[in-house]
């Protein structure tokens, strides 16, 4: 049985955002269409189906507020903001009045995705609680959905590059990873940079993670690559 692509509909007035937005879902697996104005928007979103909508809020015609409200009254389609405007108020006005979630411009595409497939996983299955997905090594927790990580409740500062390298290791935890595996999924297969890119990033890895609490997660396999494991006493 083939599955059937998922909907999303970008309400976004600067076409060059919604052109790389639509891109990148594109990429993803997603249908997507796009609309300009609050108008069309709103008539799209009402008269054809869709799983998602990405909503700006400074919209010409018709403001996002003013779209996310009339799409309230027929439907509860879920509804992600979209908006430069990061003011609290905005934000719990746009929340207060049904959307299901809030990402302010400028964004990292990652984050948006991960946002998109919470929202998403929400709507396949209402049970689905936050926090079921995360991946564990001993004491070291990372949230996919949030895009954080914890160590003893511990919120650490990660960039995304040290993140996404986290992510992957976690993900296959007790799993020998060679760094050519890992440059290929990190770092892309048209990645041009230093070989011994991997070596450095699992050492800013372990300065924030192991060394500041005492920990060994990550062990290097001599002449193939890295695995993380949780920690014994």
């Amino acid at each position: 049985m083939i599955k059937r692509m998922e909907r999303i509909l970008i309400i976004e007035d600067e076409e060059k955002i919604a052109r790389f937005v639509e891109l990148e879902l594109t990429y993803e697996g997603y249908d997507v269409e796009k609309a300009f104005n609050g108008r069309d928007g709103l008539a799209l979103a009402t008269t054809h189906p869709f799983d998602l909508i990405l909503l700006d809020i400074l919209l010409p015609g018709l403001n996002g507020m003013e779209v996310l409200r009339r799409i309230r009254k027929a439907s509860d389609l879920p509804v992600i903001m979209l908006t430069a405007r990061d003011a609290v108020v905005d934000k719990v006005t746009g929340l207060d009045g049904g959307a299901d979630d809030y990402i302010t411009k400028p964004f990292a595409i990652e984050e948006l995705l991960a946002r998109i497939r919470a929202v998403l996983r929400k709507k396949r299955d209402p049970h689905h609680q936050p926090g079921q997905n995360l991946l564990l090594a001993g004491s070291l927790q990372l949230d996919p959905e949030k895009r954080e990580v914890t160590v003893h409740d511990s919120l650490l500062d990660l960039t995304k590059r040290e993140f996404d390298l986290l992510h992957f290791l976690l993900a296959n935890k007790n799993i020998v990873l060679s760094r050519e595996t890992l440059l290929q999924e990190i770092w892309g297969y048209d990645f041009s940079g230093e070989t011994n890119a991997v070596d450095v990033y699992i050492r800013y890895l372990r300065a924030k993670i192991e060394e500041p609490f005492g920990l060994k997660l990550i062990h290097t396999v001599r002449g193939v690559g890295y695995v993380i494991k949780d920690e014994h006493p």
